[in-house]
């Protein structure tokens, strides 16, 4: 029987699983202040609806990944100070995030963490942590659907440019 068989969770971590996960963590930790920072300028109610699914859902990687760290032996990344909430109204107009500027922004963070995801789930050799990632992976495709639906239904998204006639095909 060799060292990478038996129960995943007890095979060792290689150096890029551990910086990988390490890395994710720390993330999803700057995932959760950002994002409530955008619930103080938010105003529309399904945009705050999705920063809360976010923020729940990083706050589950956070608990998952340092757990898999810690029992790995390595201390996960910081936490960052809690931020205050603050009502809409206290922000200044010229210092408020708009509602269309916090679905582009989480929808581009989203796209950003799918990738992240499909990169660990190809470099790494623990099925555990493959499962983990596939699981994040398909969460985090759920909520960007939603941001998109959202955006569209709200008159928010920017399209990029479209191809609005085809070329004509030629018949050899």
């Amino acid at each position: 029987m060799g060292i990478l068989s038996g129960n995943p969770k007890d095979e060792p971590m290689h150096y890029g699983e551990i910086y990988a996960v390490w890395q994710f963590s720390a993330a999803a930790k700057g995932c959760i202040s950002m994002n409530r920072a955008f619930l103080n300028h938010a105003g529309d109610k399904d945009l705050k609806k999705i920063l809360a699914a976010i923020i729940d859902q990083a706050e589950l990687e956070i608990s998952e990944c340092d757990t898999m760290l810690t029992h790995n032996g390595f201390t996960p990344s910081p936490s960052l100070p809690a931020r205050p909430e603050v009502k809409l109204e206290e922000i200044p107009l010229g210092a408020r995030f708009t509602d269309q500027e916090i679905a582009t922004i989480i929808a581009a963070d989203t796209s950003v963490g799918l990738v992240a995801c499909s990169q660990i789930m190809g470099s790494s050799i623990r099925e555990d942590i493959i499962a983990l990632f596939t699981k994040y992976h398909m969460t985090k495709g759920t909520i960007g659907l939603k941001i998109l639906k959202m955006s569209k239904d709200k008159g928010w998204l920017v399209p990029p440019p479209l191809q609005v006639k085809r070329p004509d095909l030629v018949q050899a």
